[in-house]
């Protein structure tokens, strides 16, 4: 593998700040899945990409922190919390835990995304 797969995980969050949605398909295998914890089951990669961009349409800033992080041979779990605001002045944060899987040639071939959203209160 080129780029350390923890940085790779992290480049991937960036492509997503950016709305770069062909950067971050560009960073998996063709038969990538995503699993979140919605009752909706595994979802292709494409399909999760166009549902995150529909989803940040509505955004005017959204910005990942990566709290903590946790590698191996070819895993990356994260802690992450997803901080947005829209154009209504409004924000909340997306908490996580995520599991990268990359394959041998260092592309993403399956994220595990465990997800808490916490409104934050309208600042006066």
């Amino acid at each position: 593998m080129g780029q350390d797969i923890g940085e790779q995980a992290i480049s991937f969050l960036r492509c997503l700040e950016a709305h770069d949605f062909a950067g971050c398909r560009a960073m998996c295998t063709g038969g990538a899945t995503v699993w979140q914890n919605d009752g909706q089951g595994a979802r292709t990669i494409d399909a999760t990409l166009q549902r995150f961009e529909a989803f940040a349409v509505d955004a005017d800033t959204l910005r990942y922190d990566v709290i903590r992080q946790f590698r191996n041979t070819n895993e990356v779990l994260q802690q992450q919390v997803l901080h947005l605001s829209a154009a209504d002045g409004s924000e909340s944060e997306v908490h996580a835990a995520v599991c990268f899987r990359f394959e041998d040639d260092g592309l993403i071939d399956r994220i595990e995304e465990y997800i808490y959203e916490v409104p934050k209160a309208k600042t006066p």
